[in-house]
Formats: C-alpha cells, structure tokens, sequence
C-alpha cells in the first residue's frame, strides 16, 4: 500500500484548491503594494473570498491534507480570506444545517420571519442568520473548552489570526499610503471582500433552500448546474447531491448528482446561476407575482411521517468516522 506524504492533498482536486488558497495572498499583496491596481484587482478579490467561503464549507466536511496540524494551520489560513474562523462552519452548518435541512430547530431556516423570496429578505438573510447562529458557535466553543483542549485551542487561534490579519492588513496599508489610500486599498482589497466572503455563504445557503420541500428525499435543496458556475465555486452549487452524500469529496458531487438530477424536481436543477437570480429578485421586484413558488411541502407544515423523516435525516448526516483521523475541525467534531 502506497503511502501519500502527509504535506500532499488527500484528492488530487485539491490541487487546485491549494492554488487558489495561494492566490488569496497574493491578489491582496499585490493591491498593497499598487493602490492603481485596487480597481482592476479588487473585483478578484471579491470573488477569491467567496471562493476561500466554499474551500471551508469542503474542508470541514472533508478535510484537505492527511496531516492533522496541516488541516488546522489550512483552516487559519482560510480564515483569513474568508472573513470569519473556519471553525464555526462545525456547530452552525455540519452538526445543525445538515440535521435539521430548513426544518424547526435550524438555526440557518430561511423562514423565520416569512416564507416569501424578494431581494430584501435575501440581502438582509445574513444579519437574521448570523444572530441565530451565535447561539450553537457559543455553546460549541463552551464545550471546546471544557472537554477538548486542543480544539479549543484551534479555536482561540483561528479568532487571534484572523482579528490579527484584519488589524495587521489596515495598518500596513495605513502606514505604507497614508490614512485616506491606506483606508481604500483595505477596504476594497480585504475588508469589503472579507465580509463579503461571510455574505455570500449565508446567501448561498438561503438560495439553496428557500422554497424547497425540506420533508422530500430529494427536493430539500436547490442546484446550480452551470459547469463555469461549479468550477468557480468547487461545485457548491450541487446541493441536493452534498446534503445526501455530506462525507463526499467536492470533486465527486457531478456524478452523484447525475444519477439523482432524475429524482429531482425540474425546477429546482437551475442551469444558470445569473438567470436565476434575475428573474428571482430584479423581475419580482418590478412584479411580485413573479416570486418564486414553495415546492412541495412547506418546511413549517410538517407532515405525519415527520418524526420518522426527521431521524433518517439525523442517520444520514450523523458525523462520520474518517480513516485518516485528518483533524479536530470537521465532521468528526462533536462535543459530548
């Protein structure tokens, strides 16, 4: 049996998730170095943001590398670009959003204060979202403290870094260009696109469920199908295939997705990711009874099967053990 040294990927695919993690640097590097090329950059840095949002989701669900303080020093790392430590992708998304998918007892439901879909609800999702998710990150870092020394410390140092970078980034560019360029380059080149980075996981998230049937073996999510789409996003946008296969690498979700797209309701395999969201938001502004439609059952109407429903899905996405034992970070991160 061959053996793969720990510094390499565990899937060849993440190749190109290392190259992208070295890019993130690099684009903001180069903005610090060249206030003239914030404008031509920035945009890049927007979307490597996004990117580092999706890298975590995968890490946590998959870990990258063998070596286990290679994982942790990858997920600081991430954290960084991403806007918010990696770690909390854990109690709010692997050991809730995967448990409850949209139902009562989720902490990221897209229906908590109404079931409609109009482009206000989904700019403002993530404010809504992020106050409810405090509570399972509080009690997760509580019980990382009590009963798990060296998550806990995974923890603290994932916070110290990425408060660091965020102080360290303003006051370079501060001290190299002065108080008024130092402030836009940070803010165009790491601050914007930190939060960003935050943003649009949430919104993704919300997008993926909103108006799915979240008591259907398969219409619970909404996909993406476009392939320019799931290449730059390492192909988030096959929902329905990573909710029912959470332990899969990201690079296999295509085939599974293949063999469930006939399972799946028409209108929730979405080809373009651009058409979606302009006739979902910029036409049902101007014509509201052009929003988007509940499919199927509603996720707040459950039906008299849902406490079995309810444990399948619990079964299904129970953390799983990983052979490699790769780190503290991932699915295997429950806390007793």
């Amino acid at each position: 049996m061959s053996y793969a040294p720990a510094m390499l990927p565990r899937h060849g695919a993440d190749a190109r998730t290392i190259l992208w993690a070295l890019l993130m640097p690099t684009v903001l590097l180069a903005q610090l170095a060249r206030p003239a090329l914030v404008p031509y950059l920035s945009p890049l840095s927007f979307y490597l943001a996004m990117a580092a949002g999706t890298i975590a989701h995968n890490h946590n669900h998959c870990p990258t590398f063998k070596s286990r303080r290679l994982n942790a020093f990858f997920a600081a790392w991430v954290s960084v670009f991403y806007g918010y430590p990696t770690f909390a992708w854990v109690p709010t998304h692997n050991l809730n959003h995967h448990k409850h998918v949209n139902r009562e007892g989720d902490a990221t439901i897209t229906w908590r204060h109404t079931n409609r879909n109009t482009w206000w609800i989904a700019v403002s999702y993530f404010f809504v979202s992020a106050y409810y998710q405090s509570g399972p990150i509080k009690e997760y870092i509580r019980k990382a403290k009590a009963s798990n020394g060296r998550l806990y410390r995974q923890i603290v140092t994932q916070y110290t870094v990425w408060i660091g970078c965020l102080v360290g980034v303003a006051a370079v560019a501060i001290a190299r260009h002065g108080l008024g360029t130092g402030l836009y380059v940070y803010m165009l080149a790491f601050g914007l696109p930190s939060f960003f980075g935050t943003w649009s996981m949430m919104w993704f998230n919300y997008m993926q469920h909103v108006h799915c049937d979240p008591w259907s073996e398969h219409n619970h999510s909404r996909n993406i199908t476009g392939r320019i789409f799931n290449f730059l996003v390492f192909n988030a946008g096959l929902h329905t295939a990573h909710h029912e296969n959470p332990g899969a690498h990201w690079s296999k979700l295509p085939e599974i997705h293949a063999r469930l797209a006939p399972n799946i309701d028409p209108a929730l395999n979405e080809p373009s990711f651009l058409w979606w969201v302009f006739r979902a938001y910029v036409v049902s502004a101007f014509v509201p009874r052009l929003e988007t439609k509940q499919i199927g059952r509603a996720p707040f109407d459950p039906p008299a099967d849902a406490k079995a429903i309810r444990a399948r899905s619990e079964k299904k996405n129970a953390p799983v053990t990983d052979s490699v034992d790769a780190h503290e970070m991932g699915t295997n991160a429950q806390i007793a």
